[in-house]
């Protein structure tokens, strides 16, 4: 049956961008289709008993919702094989793309955290496009297709030196011309024509401030040489500006970081904020999240950022500087947490008890050890960044299982055109 090609309806959305149909009682995902379409696929993977996995190749039956792939190298003309990856919800009009992951979100939510206190929530548009300080009407996107967004694109380099993205579901370099989800700037820069021998992936980098730059990776017989040339740059939200290391971390839509500040900045509910607790920003980065808390409730703000990896903590120091009390610390969230749960005494046990806890996990989630060694220090407030529904929702019933209750829930299309969903969730103490 691999690679044979059959007829199916397709009827549901699954986490990870795919959709769900049936053939002779044994539930197909399917890559490139919308649901409600019925359409011919390819049969990927059948090692499974209980379901396969399928590519689109014929529409027979289209969505209102289809439209021209917004990325000529990932549409239904291609070859399921050769088909760009990072777009696979480019064929569905923008606001159908919004509610399918509303649906992801819920049913999330429904299945691993028992809950479906959000179900009406929606997925909030951002701005597209155009430099960070535009003035743009809240929820006007500007680019109707959802495409130019992205300010850092990284390129992966085949065994010939030639540099590209992934196939869909592959990790197979593939030759394309262009990369429409990327903004102008680092569109006019890809060095998609050129050769990059040794080198294991290729950074195109668009910052707030200067010109747009590629960063090489080298292989790891030269990532020390590599890696020794750090280039240090320049980002801003509002009127704040942020240090970090030109590889490090930060949010890939222009519009992004200023979202997800005033997000977390709402979320924070003011009757419960002690400035003078022992507040805690966990996976904390440079400090974005820190800096919005304390932009929000003033210099005297107490806050102890937490970040594993070390430049990132170094930058964080730095951007956190004029808040006296704000702290930062490198180790790892899982082992801080149990530090201080091992040798906190009565006094920092209430400072830890009056807290509000930030944190914005890696896409695997908080995960159960962090997840209860939090909930023994049993901070007032708890404002969870999620990038992964499914992983979100399994915390949420972990949190529920030690009394803190989902209060407030709000989600982004920080990714246009792709699966992705960022969640912004707000947790009291029962």
């Amino acid at each position: 049956m691999l690679g044979d090609r059959i007829e199916v309806e397709v009827t549901g959305v699954a986490h990870g961008g795919i959709s769900v149909a049936r053939f002779e009682g044994r539930v197909v995902f399917v890559a490139d289709a919308i649901p409600g379409e019925t359409v011919v696929v390819e049969v990927t993977e059948n090692a499974k008993p209980s379901f396969w996995r399928a590519v689109t190749v014929e529409v027979l039956e289209p969505s209102p919702f289809r439209r021209d792939h917004v990325w000529a190298a990932a549409s239904l003309d291609r070859a399921p094989a050769d088909r760009a990856g990072g777009a696979e919800f480019g064929h569905i009009d923008l606001g159908h793309q919004r509610e399918l992951k509303r649906q992801v979100l819920v049913d999330a939510l429904a299945r691993f955290g028992r809950t479906d206190a959000f179900s009406g929530v929606r997925v909030e548009a951002l701005p597209s496009g155009g430099p960070a300080s535009a003035a743009v009407a809240d929820g006007v996107v500007p680019d109707a297709d959802g495409t130019g967004w992205r300010t850092r694109v990284r390129l992966q380099v085949d065994a010939d030196g030639m540099p590209g993205p992934y196939a869909a579901r592959s990790h197979r370099v593939i030759s394309v011309d262009d990369i429409p989800l990327a903004v102008q700037e680092a569109r006019a820069v890809l060095p998609l024509g050129e050769r990059f021998r040794g080198a294991t992936h290729v950074d195109v980098v668009v910052p707030s401030f200067g010109d747009p730059f590629v960063v090489v990776e080298e292989t790891r017989t030269t990532r020390h040489r590599a890696r020794s040339d750090r280039r240090r740059i320049v980002e801003r939200v509002g009127d704040r500006e942020f240090g970090l290391d030109a590889r490090g971390f930060w949010q890939v839509h222009r519009h992004a970081a200023a979202t997800l500040t005033r997000a977390v900045q709402d979320a924070v509910d003011p009757a419960a904020f002690d400035l003078h607790a022992a507040n805690l920003d966990l996976y904390g980065g440079v400090g974005l999240l820190a800096a919005a808390v304390g932009d929000r409730f003033g210099d005297g703000m107490s806050i102890t950022s937490v970040e594993s990896d070390q430049t990132a903590t170094e930058h964080a120091a730095e951007n956190l500087a004029e808040w006296v009390g704000a702290k930062t610390v490198a180790d790892r969230v899982d082992r801080f947490l149990r530090g201080i749960r091992m040798t906190a005494g009565p006094v920092e046990r209430d400072r830890l008890s009056r807290a509000t806890v930030v944190l914005d996990p890696p896409r695997s989630g908080a995960g159960r050890e962090v997840v209860d060694q939090l909930a023994e220090l049993a901070p007032t407030q708890i404002v969870y960044v999620a990038c992964d529904p499914v992983a979100l929702a399994r915390d949420v019933g972990m949190l529920a299982a030690h009394g803190y209750r989902l209060s407030g829930l709000r989600a982004f299309d920080l990714f246009p055109n792709t699966h992705h969903v960022e969640a912004v969730a707000s947790f009291r103490r029962d």
